[in-house]
């Protein structure tokens, strides 16, 4: 009985010790293929420079990842963990980010015309020099936690502050 309890107790702290997976990089290397990948697990992932338009990432964990200089148009992101993403002068328009968790993203110098961000969180997100008067969605509120500067492009009268 003590044996066990001993064997219970190691493999109890083993288990807490062991690093969590991060990533999953068999999904990432379909993505990077080319696939669909709705609800994966793509964290940190570098998809910078890639052509992946149309595709669904509905649901995906993207956070950390890189998606800069990528182009993603008519792409879902829907109801997506993209904190922390950084998608520098990347080609989204058309992109679905409706109910997207975008916090603390950084969408400078990115073309997001025709996007939809409805429901998104958009705390912390930089639009700095971002192409975005075409997006649907917006709402002044969402934009006043995210940040911008004089060349961000919105639509309407909807303002956005100064990062």
């Amino acid at each position: 009985m003590r044996l066990t309890t001993s064997l219970f107790a190691l493999a109890a702290v083993l288990a807490v010790a062991a690093p969590a997976a991060a990533q999953n990089a068999g999904q990432i290397a379909q993505v990077r293929n080319g696939a669909s990948c709705p609800k994966c697990n793509l964290f940190q992932a570098d998809l910078s420079g890639l052509s992946l338009s149309g595709k669904n990432y509905a649901g995906a964990r993207l956070r950390q990842a890189d998606l800069s200089l990528s182009i993603m148009t008519r792409t879902s992101f829907a109801g997506g963990d993209l904190r922390d993403i950084e998608a520098y002068g990347g080609l989204f328009t058309g992109a679905n980010f409706g109910g997207a968790n975008l916090t603390n993203a950084s969408f400078v110098g990115t073309h997001l015309q025709g996007a939809s961000f409805r429901g998104a969180n958009l705390t912390g997100t930089n639009f700095s020099g971002a192409e975005m008067d075409r997006a649907t969605g917006l709402t002044q509120g969402q934009l006043n936690a995210a940040c911008g500067d004089g060349a961000t492009r919105l639509p309407g009268n909807l303002r956005i502050p100064a990062c």
